[in-house]
């Protein structure tokens, strides 16, 4: 009974700290409330298995079978590393060569987690039906709900090539930006080939300084691709933690760049859902209550719509009340936040009860991006903002021109357009010149003209 109510102490917090806030001084990772990482310690195994070479898992080190199954590798590998690059709750990575010399990188699935993951709904059912017996106020049935919908989809590895090939060319317009590319003809369901990609964690401040990456760049970019894949695409990648998120110097250019790996899980999220989370986001920005209230409500929050600011920001509610481009994060605020958790949580969980659920991995998204900028000291930085507010700008005024057929309500839309945009980047350039060292020593030079009445 005690490890019961420990693995249910452990669902509520991490429930909670997926929505930005942080219990009890400690960040949770929305993913092990996922079936695919909830449980699966004890099924996760170290040795490697192939569709075409299942067997492999049950051949001895060093024996005749070893060696005749190693042979097999090396028909299609003129190198296979056994040791892996890396290994996570669904597969672990190989480095590899194809016998055309390119390298290249080889996730292979576990092999019992299609057959563990169905026990895992089991179990995830049944804890969180104790959960609810345990705390009335509580209701988190919708997790095994998405844990149904998402499971398929994350184990399907030919889906989640599919998501990288697709996001590639949605964001060919970053160049900064490097999708691995994938190799179908050494793919399948369990298997996913990919071109092998260096670089360092994105939250490992020591590399960049090593290799002269700057970190304000980084934050910039990402927040660019985000917003992109967010506002303007409504094609989400879901999983942005450190892991999944390179960074490096090109050889060539030695132009910064940032690799996004693991596309299994994306959220497609629907027109009417993206542009009221769009006109949302414009009101937190600004500070607007009226419309923080109205499309609060559009997304399903209700009267809870200030406690949904905050979730979705990680603010307290006196700066969104400022807007939150405004105010910048401090400690004292942080704490009011962790503090304010614990005391609203019946309230918490009736919030994420009634919004839809393609907020869920908004806000584990959110959650996950947010956790970068903090360890990277680049949270709620200007930059964020601006590049939220061009994309939804363009956003927003795609829509409106797509329904219209007059053309002069298209040339209006489309010089609104530019003057908002034109508007936002009068802005950044104000920001950067208050912040810039050249603004600076203008300022001191100042100071020694002569003044005169």
């Amino acid at each position: 009974m005690a490890v019961r109510l420990l693995k249910v102490s452990s669902v509520a917090t991490a429930v909670f700290a997926s929505s930005g806030f942080y219990l009890y001084s400690k960040n949770a990772d929305f993913n092990d409330l996922s079936i695919i990482r909830f449980g699966r310690a004890a099924a996760t195994t170290a040795v490697i298995s192939y569709d075409y070479l299942t067997t492999l898992r049950d051949v001895q080190y060093g024996t005749e079978e070893y060696w005749a199954v190693k042979s097999k590798l090396s028909d299609l590998f003129i190198q296979f590393e056994e040791k892996a690059q890396g290994a996570a709750s669904l597969a672990q990575v190989h480095k590899a060569v194809l016998p055309d010399g390119r390298t290249v990188a080889v996730k292979v699935q576990h092999p019992k987690v299609q057959h563990q993951s169905s026990k895992d709904i089991v179990v995830m059912e049944f804890l969180l039906q104790v959960v609810h017996w345990l705390f009335p106020d509580f209701a988190f049935m919708w997790l095994v709900e998405e844990a149904k919908k998402n499971m398929p989809l994350e184990l399907d590895f030919l889906n989640e090539g599919r998501n990288a090939e697709k996001i590639a060319d949605m964001l060919k317009q970053f160049k900064f930006l490097k999708i691995p590319k994938i190799h179908w003809d050494f793919s399948t369901k369990r298997i996913l080939t990919m071109d092998y990609a260096e670089g360092g964690q994105v939250n490992d401040r020591e590399y960049m300084r090593r290799n002269g990456i700057n970190v304000n760049e980084i934050s910039r970019n990402l927040g660019k691709i985000y917003s992109e894949m967010i506002f303007v695409n409504g094609f989400v990648h879901c999983d942005p933690h450190p892991g999944n998120v390179l960074v490096r110097k090109c050889p060539e250019s030695n132009k910064t760049e940032i690799v996004l790996l693991d596309h299994g899980l994306y959220q497609v999220l629907n027109q009417d859902f993206r542009l009221d989370y769009c006109r949302l986001w414009q009101s937190l920005i600004k500070g607007d209550l009226k419309g923080i209230e109205r499309y609060s409500r559009r997304l399903g929050a209700g009267d809870l719509y200030p406690l949904f600011a905050c979730v979705l920001t990680a603010r307290s509610w006196k700066s969104v009340n400022v807007g939150i481009s405004q105010t910048p994060v401090t400690q004292s605020e942080d704490v009011e936040i962790r503090t304010n958790a614990a005391l609203y949580l019946p309230q918490i969980s009736e919030l994420l009860n009634r919004i839809p659920r393609q907020m869920l991995l908004l806000l584990k998204t959110n959650d996950l991006l947010r956790g970068i900028e903090t360890i990277l000291q680049t949270r709620a930085s200007s930059s964020s903002f601006i590049n939220m507010s061009r994309c939804c700008t363009r956003a927003i005024a795609r829509h409106k021109r797509s329904k219209t057929k007059s053309r002069t309500r298209r040339l209006q839309i489309s010089l609104s357009e530019r003057w908002s945009l034109c508007q936002i980047g009068l802005y950044e350039l104000m920001v950067w010149l208050r912040s810039s060292t050249l603004a600076r020593w203008v300022c001191y030079l100042l100071n020694f003209l002569p003044y005169t009445n």
